[in-house]
C-alpha cells in the first residue's frame, strides 16, 4: 500500500486541454479491443502504418524449394530486417529462436502437395496460436473455384470467430482461383469478401488497377510478392503498390532468391517505410551488395 503521510493535492489537471483521440495507425482498426490493436501495432510500423513481411511458409506445400532448403542458414540472417515474419508453426517452433522477438503471422490452415491448394481445409487449434503467442494467423481463401471455395470461406469465418474470442487477427489470404481472370475485379472481390467475413488484414495481388483493389477493403491490404522477379522490378512493384493504397509487402523469393537477400530486404524496406523510388531503393541494393 503507498504511503499516505507525504501524499500531495493534484494540480496539474489539464483543464481546458481536449484529451488525446488520435487515430489509429491501421486502417480499420479504431475500434478493436486493445489486444487486437497491440498485434497489429506488432506487425504495422505505428510511425508509417505500413509493414514488410517476411514469407517462409513455401514448404507447407512446396517442401524444400529454393531459398528455403534451410531455414537456419538462408532465412535466419534476414528476420531481424523484416517487421513480421510469416511461416509455419512446425519451422516456428523447430527453428526460428524464441529470442528473435518478432510479430508472427502464422500460417493457421493446411495444405496437401497434390494440387498445391487447401482442398480438405482445417484450422490449427486457436489455443496452440495462444501458446506461440502469434501476432496473427493466416488462412487462405479461394474465390471463384467451386472446389474450394466455400470451404475457405467456412474455414475463414471460423478463423475470425476464433480470433476475436482471443484478441488475435485474421489476415486473409487471397488464391488465384484458376477459374479467374487476375485483374482488378478478381482481386477486388477476393479482398473484399475476405473483409466482409472479419479478416483484419488481406494479402493479394498487384495487378492493374490496384488502387480500386485497395480503396475499396476496409481493411489494410498487404501485397504478395509471387514469382520470382529481377530486383529492380520487384522494388517497382513494391513502390507501385505502396503508391497505389496497400500498407506493406509480404514477400519471399524476391527476398530469399535474390543474389543478395539481406541488401534486398533492407532496399523493399526503404521503398516501403522512407519513401525511396525504386531508382533510389536499387541503387541502395547494389550498395549493399558489394
Amino acid at each position: 500500500m503507498a504511503d499516505l503521510d507525504d501524499l500531495k493535492d493534484g494540480c496539474d489537471f489539464g483543464v481546458g486541454v481536449v484529451a488525446g483521440s488520435e487515430a489509429f495507425h491501421v486502417k480499420g482498426a479504431a475500434n478493436l479491443p486493445w489486444g487486437m490493436k497491440d498485434r497489429l501495432s506488432r506487425i504495422f510500423n505505428p510511425k508509417t502504418g505500413k509493414t514488410v513481411m517476411l514469407a517462409f511458409d513455401h514448404g507447407f506445400i512446396m517442401g524444400p524449394t529454393s531459398g528455403v532448403e534451410r531455414i537456419d542458414l538462408n532465412i535466419l540472417p534476414l528476420i531481424e530486417h523484416a517487421d513480421c515474419l510469416m511461416c509455419t508453426r512446425g519451422i516456428l517452433q523447430s527453428v526460428v529462436p524464441p529470442s528473435t522477438n518478432k510479430p508472427v503471422c502464422l500460417r493457421s490452415d493446411a495444405g496437401t502437395t497434390i494440387l498445391t491448394e487447401l482442398n480438405d481445409n482445417v484450422l490449427i487449434d486457436i489455443e496452440d496460436a495462444v501458446r506461440l503467442n502469434v501476432s496473427a494467423m493466416a488462412v487462405m481463401l479461394s474465390i471463384g473455384d467451386p472446389a474450394f471455395e466455400a470451404k475457405t470461406v467456412a474455414n475463414l469465418y471460423k478463423a475470425v470467430d476464433l480470433g476475436s474470442r482471443y484478441g488475435i487477427p485474421v489476415m486473409g489470404v487471397t488464391a488465384v482461383g484458376k477459374q479467374m481472370v487476375r485483374d482488378a475485379r478478381y482481386f477486388g472481390l477476393a479482398s473484399r469478401v475476405c473483409a466482409e467475413n472479419g479478416a483484419n488484414i488481406v494479402k493479394t495481388y498487384y495487378c492493374d488497377g490496384f488502387e480500386k483493389v485497395a480503396a475499396a477493403c476496409p481493411v489494410p491490404v498487404v501485397i504478395a510478392g509471387g514469382k520470382k522477379l529481377p530486383e529492380k522490378e520487384a522494388l517497382d512493384l513494391c513502390y507501385k503498390a505502396i503508391s497505389d493504397g496497400a500498407s506493406g509487402v509480404d514477400m519471399g523469393r524476391n527476398v530469399f532468391q535474390s543474389s543478395s537477400p539481406v541488401a534486398m530486404i533492407k532496399a523493399i524496406h526503404g521503398v516501403v517505410h522512407d519513401g525511396l523510388s525504386p531508382d533510389q531503393g536499387y541503387e541502395l541494393f547494389k550498395d549493399l551488395s558489394k
